[in-house]
């Protein structure tokens, strides 16, 4: 063998010998750097974090006006510079410990390889294959470096990740694979050809792992806020410094300064992208103290807007732990023979999960096979041809035997069907002279002449905790599909244990129409499908994705993996295979199927937070644009001091915001989150903003004297009282609790206007009578117009207000309620960004 050239690049003259590499050659090839190993990280470094949360455009913005505001000399007015520290801390601290959190979590699913080494078998690390490394694979994991085969027995390999191309590829001996791909039947060996960065597992491998905000539609909607905030700054920030510089209110450049940066301040959403960012971080992070791994951030979103979730049988609604139970002969064939057949089954597909079982409950043959066909999903049955007994044929009865001609078929089908009907998982053994037909891919063709022997019962084992995990997705409006492999009675009489409503009607997949359309139809009437291949589950995906339902595909085997891939959120269980889990969006570790109603909780409460919290900003921005535009049209002084806006903010949008986040939310979401927002928050900005304007106006018509302070006064009062009503509005329905926040909100402003050396010397208010009486008028005026336009806008829009009334609900007592549990522990985590 000569040096290899270059990392990742293969080039020798003959082949690793069946020994594979030894530990000196490992070493070398390890030492030049010629290894699977590629840097994955499951964060942002910790310069990144910085860097990411310290320069952004808001702050620089807020940065400028601070020192703006020091020049004049007012520290007081520059408390608004605190946000920064506040926010960008808050950010720092939150993503370090998201960090942490997750680089330990990834440990858990790291990927790993078979490795001939020294002529001994182990396991390693994906990151530890080298160039030339013999690596074994078989059903159900996924190729991890390019490579040449060089044994196959009976490979077969699905490329369609890479090539879209459904069918199975055999692999023989001479053969490629390439990193990516999937083994779906037998096994084999093969040389690693190219590893590094260009084994195309690898990197998805590392896609899946990695912590990124990537994105979604509440990450995509709130950009879009912000532009468009980002050019209204633009645009009435000369207007504005220049009405202030003309306004005969202002006296000198001190005031007309302050009151620019007022108006400015209460137009940058300074928390809303953090809080966005965060509230996937802080979700993230309480789920995988679950044990919940969410490899791509948007899938806490994904799953609160799933109406859909599609289910395999088994390692889902079972534990998938398959377990013989029982064997019934069905002719005259000795016991001792099947006994034989069955070991030898088993021990020519030790990948597969029954044939384990049945290693487990037979003794090891003194049989020998000259040839055998994998168990494939698409097949569903394997085969062994002896050189003296015949040939063996175990698999689903209605594949071995599709046509029951006479009366011992019959009878083998008849007795089959029955004990499926019980929910059992059922296996017909047939044997026949001929030898094993070679005429499909890996030999896909069933022997001719097939007898009945006998019939293998296996029993999975139903989880405790289904049921009730199917009735809180049933009570949450979620569609529940059984999409399984199994027999359709089986799979049936399982789901009716569970009480899965539509159980009682099992659908062939066999029977199912090819056509998107007319599979949707069927989809939308049935609920539970049998013997569905492969291809088919990413069938029924597309399918109901053609008719607009967001939908969720959890599954452990092989055979879910392309599905998982299709759907708009895979869920693949932590014990599932290696190809399953790499594909998902979302691995639950301990494989407790469970785990579910916490996530879909900390979606929706992450969505309401994000909604209410946006609305709560946009309104401030919004009255804030209206009264710089008022100002800058009058040439009057902004009707706010920064420090106002400071308390306003804290008072209106910080603390409740902060509160609100607690709740969980049962409501699935809906699509349309700019509309909702915008839809809210502008008209009660500009109903704010014109109650404000007009408490100013009257007070300084009223008191005729120097009246800046006063009517400032006046404009504060105001919208507090009105903000504090829309912080209610948004809150509703209001439960004690809710009432309660509101309520103590409105003592703190009440304490402001109460208590002089906190009005007057904290936050440049007057709070004489004259300013309170006027503020005490017309807020109640704004909150009946705040309440009016509300109202108003819902019935034209038939829409409702961002916070989904149902956030205080509990549909089902059991799920449910440790799903509250989970959303407000997890909740308790989040700190809010400062308004």
């Amino acid at each position: 063998m000569v040096e290899p050239k270059g990392v990742g690049r293969y080039s020798v003259d003959t082949a690793t010998p069946g020994t594979g590499l030894t530990q000196s050659e490992v070493a070398l090839r390890v030492a030049a750097g010629q290894t699977n190993a590629v840097i994955v990280r499951t964060s942002r470094t910790l310069a990144e974090i910085v860097r990411a949360n310290v320069l952004t455009l808001f702050n620089a913005l807020l940065g400028g006006l601070l020192l703006a505001i020091l020049a004049t000399g007012r520290w007081q007015n520059g408390l608004f510079g605190l946000v920064i520290v506040a926010n960008s801390g808050l950010g720092i601290v939150q993503e370090v410990r998201a960090k942490r959190v997750l680089d330990r979590l990834a440990v858990l699913n790291v990927p790993t390889a078979r490795v001939v080494r020294d002529g001994r078998l182990a396991s390693v690390v994906l990151g530890a294959v080298v160039l030339d490394d013999l690596l074994e694979v078989r059903a159900g994991d996924q190729v991890s470096a390019d490579g040449l085969v060089l044994t196959s027995e009976d490979l077969e390999i699905d490329e369609s990740l890479l090539t879209g191309e459904a069918e199975p590829v055999p692999k023989a001996p001479g053969t490629l694979v390439r990193s990516g791909s999937i083994v779906v039947a037998g096994s084999g060996r093969y040389q690693a050809t190219a590893v590094g960065a260009e084994a195309y597992a690898t990197r998805l491998a590392a896609d899946a792992r990695r912590f990124t905000l990537v994105h979604s539609e509440l990450g995509a909607g709130t950009n879009l806020i912000l532009r468009w905030i980002s050019l209204g700054l633009l645009v009435v920030g000369p207007l504005l410094l220049w009405s202030q510089l003309r306004s005969a209110d202002n006296h000198g450049w001190q005031d007309a300064v302050t009151g620019t940066v007022a108006g400015l301040v209460g137009m940058v959403p300074e928390g809303l992208l953090l809080l966005t960012s965060l509230a996937f971080v802080v979700a993230t992070v309480a789920l995988a103290r679950q044990q919940v791994l969410v490899q791509e951030l948007p899938a806490v979103e994904g799953l609160a807007r799933v109406d859909v979730v599609c289910l395999d049988k088994t390692g889902t609604l079972t534990y998938g732990d398959t377990a013989f139970q029982e064997l019934i002969p069905l002719g005259p064939t000795p016991v001792g023979e099947v006994e034989q057949a069955l070991g030898l089954v088993a021990s020519s597909d030790s990948a597969n999960s029954t044939a384990a079982a049945l290693a487990r409950a037979f003794p090891p043959p003194t049989w020998s096979a000259v040839a055998a066909i994998p168990f494939s999903s698409a097949r569903k049955w394997s085969a062994v041809e002896t050189a003296t007994e015949g040939t063996w044929v175990l698999g689903a009865p209605e594949m071995v035997l599709p046509e029951a001609r006479d009366p011992s078929e019959q009878a083998a089908r008849e007795t089959a069907d029955g004990l499926a009907e019980r929910g059992s998982r059922v296996l017909l053994l047939a044997r026949t002279r001929s030898g094993l037909l070679r005429d499909g891919p890996a030999g896909s063709a069933l022997p001719p002449h097939l007898q009945p022997v006998a019939l293998v019962v296996l029993a999975e084992r139903v989880r405790e905790d289904a049921a009730e995990t199917l009735a809180f997705f049933l009570a949450q409006g979620v569609s529940l599909k059984v999409v399984s492999g199994d027999n359709p009675r089986t799979v049936g009489a399982v789901a009716r244990s569970v009480g899965l409503p539509g159980a009682d009607e099992p659908v062939d997949a066999r029977t199912l129409p090819e056509d998107l359309a007319s599979l949707a139809d069927v989809l939308e009437q049935h609920t539970v499908f049998g013997r569905v291949s492969p291809h088919q589950k990413r069938a029924v995906v597309a399918a109901l994705q053609s008719r607009g339902h967001v939908v969720a595909m959890t599954g452990d085997g092989v055979n879910d993996a392309l599905a998982l891939k299709d759907a708009d959120i895979g869920i693949a269980m932590g014990n599932g295979s290696p190809a399953t889990r790499a594909v998902a969006q979302i691995v639950l570790l301990d494989g407790q199927f469970a785990r579910l109603p916490a996530v879909v909780a900390e979606g929706r409460r992450v969505i309401a937070n994000i909604e209410r919290a946006a609305s709560l900003f946009l309104i401030k921005n919004t009255y804030s644009l209206v009264l710089a535009l008022i100002t800058v049209s009058t040439l009057s002084a902004f009707p706010l001091a920064p420090i106002q806006l400071t308390m306003i903010s804290t008072l209106t949008i910080g603390v409740p915001g902060f509160f609100l986040a607690l709740a969980p939310n049962t409501q699935r979401y809906v699509p349309g989150f700019v509309k909702r927002v915008l839809r809210f928050a502008v008209p009660i900005g500009v109903v704010t903003a014109l109650a404000a304007y007009a408490g100013y106006r009257v007070t300084r018509l009223l008191d005729p004297g120097p009246g800046v302070a006063e009517g400032r006064t006046t404009a504060t009062f105001v919208i507090l009282i009105v903000s504090l009503w829309s912080v209610g509005v948004l809150a509703r329905p209001l439960s004690r609790w809710k009432l309660a926040l509101v309520s103590a909100l409105a003592g703190l402003a009440a304490a402001v206007a109460a208590v002089p050396a906190i009005g007057r010397t904290a936050f440049l208010l007057t709070t004489t009578p004259l300013d309170l009486a006027v503020a005490g008028v017309v807020g109640i005026g704004g909150v009946v117009f705040v309440e009016v336009t509300h109202r108003a806008v819902t019935a034209l829009t038939g829409g409702s207000h961002p916070a989904p009334p149902s956030s205080d609900q509990r549909a089902v007592s059991g799920p449910s309620t440790a799903t509250g549990q989970a959303a407000t522990r997890s909740s308790a985590e989040l700190t809010e960004p400062s308004a």
